[in-house]
């Protein structure tokens, strides 16, 4: 990236500041916008973003309309739901997850595409750039690797003596090879040995805990894959079964009984989507959006899952915690 695409996604937060501290006058007409999830939420986990969106103007159930499509995990319904949503003619289809991002664009639409949770879109060929999308594409955007890299510095804060670290892998994920030779090499670079293990089926999920922990692993790695985030409960309790720390970057996976996760900051994250939708319904284009990235994010860490382990967390990890799970 040179110097002009930073100045230009610099620009483009400041002026996201500049959006969100100013009430902006409703719309006059009704407006209709989709919401294409590929995770497993429900309406009810968007009302902080639309309480954004409504200081902006945009009032759902007066002048905005929103059509929600959720796959409950189901990729297979990614294609048909982004189909329908485009006869709908909604005049912005927002996306959570980079599949549900490709499936809008497959849609062979126009109708700008805001991804309200994306990875590493320049690589995943969804934008040209993140200063400059190029297309009907923008949104925000963090970097797995990076959110890895984080977690991984916490838990060798955590446990510095951690040598051996399990990581569970969806072999459904067409980019499951890529991945874990990113996963491997990531976690070497910080002098540790990965252990990977394959899931193709939530049945495997406990089995697959069983051989991370035959094989001495110190600590369980779960990455942000559907199977893992849908089965979440029974994962946890099968790691801490086999007193296997388990962290991420999900703070659904410490709430379900994990020990430490750094995810992304969700009220950062609404204030930027409320800034693109907002955009876009006045009229801007995508590919003058330049892609926002995290500048926060959320540490989340699980006492009683610790006292379960034996573990005794550092004071300076607590004091750093955003929310801490007693």
């Amino acid at each position: 990236m040179d110097r002009r695409d930073i100045l230009a996604m610099l620009g483009g937060t400041l002026v996201l500041g500049g959006a969100l501290g100013a009430r902006a006058q409703p719309a006059a007409n009704v407006r209709r916008i989709g919401i294409l999830d590929g995770y497993y939420s429900r309406p009810a986990e968007f009302q902080e973003l639309w309480a954004t969106v409504r200081a902006l103007g945009w009032i759902e159930g007066q002048n905005l309309v929103v059509e929600y499509r959720f796959t409950g995990g189901r990729p297979e319904l990614l294609r048909p739901y982004a189909e329908e949503l485009v006869r709908l003619n909604v005049e912005l289809i927002g996306t959570i997850g980079n599949p549900a991002t490709v499936a809008a664009k497959n849609a062979k639409t126009r109708i700008p595409i805001v991804m309200m949770m994306g990875n590493d879109p320049v690589r995943a060929g969804l934008v040209a750039s993140l200063a400059r999308p190029g297309g009907n594409i923008t949104g925000y955007s963090y970097s797995a690797p990076e959110l890895a890299a984080k977690n991984l510095e916490l838990l060798r804060e955590l446990l510095p003596t951690a040598q051996r670290i399990g990581v569970l892998l969806d072999s459904n994920n067409p980019r499951n090879e890529i991945g874990r030779q990113e996963r491997e090499r990531l976690i070497r670079s910080f002098g540790m040995q990965p252990i990977i293990v394959e899931v193709a089926a939530a049945s495997e999920l406990e089995s697959a805990v069983a051989e991370v922990a035959r094989r001495r692993a110190q600590a369980l790695f779960v990455v942000g894959e559907h199977i893992f985030i849908s089965n979440r409960v029974v994962l946890m309790r099968a790691a801490l079964r086999h007193a296997l720390p388990t962290f991420g970057a999900r703070r659904d996976y410490v709430e379900a009984g994990g020990l430490l996760s750094l995810d992304i900051n969700s009220a950062e994250n609404d204030r930027v989507i409320a800034y693109f939708v907002d955009k876009v319904l006045r009229g801007v284009k995508p590919a003058d959006l330049p892609v926002q990235q995290p500048s926060r994010f959320w540490l989340a860490i699980n006492l009683q899952t610790a006292k379960a382990l034996g573990l005794t967390i550092p004071q300076s990890l607590l004091l750093r915690a955003d929310e801490v799970i007693e």
